[in-house]
């Protein structure tokens, strides 16, 4: 928790604003401004429901609690009660910046090889089912970001989404698509792969609890517009509203998760779950041109990596060159690279591994880690290990923007992991699980050139949560909200972060061209840089060749809802990101 004393003032006193944001990428690059609020979603419904909250007087804290619980009605890929997450805010009241970490844990019986077979592989679908769950966090998470902050009553908050369940929506042509992916049957002919690497991912087919809750009653394709209710999730968030978020762990929704757990291989138990708790953490902070920029710390390390990053790119004029040009996109890439050696060798779960998050943050760690950056050369990945690298044998988050009347401002980012999480939905609960357990190192020691980590720090142990890429961030400005960001992407999360801080910052760029902008991936390993479109010069692919960088070409990175501020005259940009579709603005 950091109190910013007399600095702070509100951004916007007598109106209030909310984004969840994002655009079908028919309005790409349609942002908007607001004079008294606006929410803007992945998912029309649930922005709706945050705006009514802000409606009823809530503030910022009850807006995210209300559209994330709706989010998990509505966007089963990626909203949940079976995952977890975390959320970055600014108090108005007390002039803080808090951070709370509701992220999955290992159950008690786990062990850092537990996914291994006696040959030391993978074993065949470790990312499915209830072995790939951890203990979930949403919705301890949630329950005290509200009894520590919330203003308005729980049941109200967590309402709405259970009217959702309960009386249904109409599904976007986008979800009925992808619900129908997932529920597609199987050739029975299909080869079912060899162990460690089988020949499909699962699907929600593959559960009968999930075809029952995500399935049209007379087993046909869903169509765009046809309701999907969901009776059991229904019934779980009525038990949570009426009794908080205590019924989840200890309750009848608690017996629910154990005796699937029990019936289904899963590891979690009554006491994983009567155990678990969301923890309040100091954020992570640093200055990047004349701006303090808050980030969450570990058990993510998307605030360390994001403000490593703007500490080396600090030294150098990108604005110069332009966000395009050769030279920037080599000093970024070396930056990142740099980033994310910290992230593989450094962090972990704090309450686990000693993790100098300060120190790792601190201007003085990144002049120490620029010198070996040379300006003509890409540096070899394998050339920052202190350990062999081995060679090569033959990710669905959703994050959103929040400010309100008083200028209190979340950046909240939560997941299952992968699209649809372990494809597992809870029998007579109505929600999927998570399979978060496969964000640890998996095998011990085995770090290799694709992009496998083997490390310590994030190795499985009973009660630990796994590493994660999320960044939800806070820029302020003399004390008030400038920018409020992050994304999904897996491992990519920190760096298209980068780019909307780089962007709106250092390059000046209007709020919807910082967040339309294209995008870089490095990670360390694998040793290739990703580039975003299809539009990149060949002039600038070529020198990138000439320094020794290898590249490969994306088609989407990120999905970075953003929310930007005038502070010469408070104006409230919605910044909406229309790289994924589903989406709404919503407001007064």
């Amino acid at each position: 928790m950091v109190n910013l004393g007399n600095r702070c003032r509100p951004v916007a006193r007598a109106t209030g604003w909310l984004l969840l944001t994002a655009l079908p990428a028919a309005a790409f690059g349609q942002g908007g401004t607001f004079s008294k609020y606006v929410v803007s979603a992945q998912e029309a419904h649930a922005a709706d429901v945050g705006r009514d909250a802000l409606r009823a007087g809530g503030n910022a804290i009850d807006a995210a609690v209300a559209t994330a619980f709706a989010l998990a009605v509505t966007l089963p890929e990626a909203g949940n009660l079976g995952g977890g997450g975390f959320i970055v805010a600014y108090l108005p009241g007390s002039r803080e910046v808090v951070t709370l970490d509701f992220r999955e844990t290992a159950p008690g019986s786990a062990t850092p090889r537990m996914y291994l077979d006696p040959e030391g592989k993978l074993r065949p679908r470790h990312r499915a089912g209830a072995w790939a769950a951890g203990v979930p966090g949403t919705v301890r998470g949630l329950g005290d970001a509200h009894a520590k902050w919330g203003k308005l009553p729980w049941r109200d908050l967590v309402k709405p989404a259970a009217r959702l369940a309960r009386e249904g929506f109409p599904l976007s042509e986008e979800l009925a698509s992808a619900l129908n992916g997932q529920l597609r049957p199987r050739n029975p002919d299909a080869p079912t792969g060899t162990p460690g690497r089988p020949a499909f991912q699962n699907r929600l087919v593959d559960f009968p609890e999930s075809v029952a809750a995500y399935g049209k009653p007379d087993g046909q394709p869903w169509k765009g517009g046809e309701r999907l209710v969901q009776a059991d999730l229904a019934a779980t968030l009525d038990r949570i509203a009426a009794n908080g978020a205590d019924e989840f762990y200890t309750g009848r929704t608690a017996d629910l998760i154990a005796g699937y757990m029990f019936e289904n291989g899963g590891s979690v138990t009554h006491k994983d779950l009567a155990d678990y708790g969301a923890k309040e953490r100091s954020p992570v902070h640093t200055t990047f041109r004349g701006c303090d920029v808050y980030g969450i710390g570990p058990a993510s390390s998307g605030g360390i990596v994001l403000c490593q990053m703007l500490n080396i790119l600090e030294r150098y004029d990108l604005k110069a060159d332009g966000p395009k040009s050769p030279r920037t996109l080599h000093r970024v890439t070396e930056a990142m690279r740099r980033a994310y050696y910290t992230r593989s060798t450094r962090i972990g779960d704090p309450d686990f591994v000693d993790v100098p998050f300060a120190e790792l943050a601190s201007k003085a760690t990144a002049d120490e880690l620029a010198k070996s950056i040379d300006d003509s050369r890409a540096t070899p990945s394998a050339e920052l290990a202190p350990f062999p690298i081995m060679a090569t044998e033959p990710d669905h988050t959703t994050h959103f923007s929040v400010v309100d009347g008083d200028g209190g401002a979340v950046a909240m980012t939560y997941t299952l992991e992968d699209s649809y999480g372990a494809k597992a939905v809870v029998k007579g609960a109505g929600f999927l699980l998570n399979n978060e357990m496969g964000d640890f190192n998996l095998r011990p020691g085995r770090t290799d050139d694709a992009g496998s980590i083997g490390t310590y720090p994030n190795q499985i142990a009973p009660g630990k949560r796994m590493l994660s890429s999320q960044c939800p961030t806070l820029v302020l400005k003399d004390g008030k909200v400038r920018l409020v960001t992050g994304s999904p992407g897996g491992r990519t999360i920190p760096n298209t972060t980068l780019w909307v801080v780089l962007n709106v910052l250092e390059f000046g760029l209007e709020p919807q061209a910082a967040v339309d902008a294209p995008r870089t991936h490095h990670q360390w390993f694998p040793d290739v840089l990703v580039l975003e479109g299809r539009d990149w010069p060949v002039e600038t692919l070529k020198a990138l060749s000439d320094m020794g960088h290898k590249w490969r070409i994306a088609d989407r990175q990120g999905d970075a809802n953003s929310v930007v501020v005038d502070l010469a005259d408070g104006r409230l940009f919605g910044a909406p990101d229309a790289r994924r579709a589903t989406v709404k603005a919503s407001g007064d």
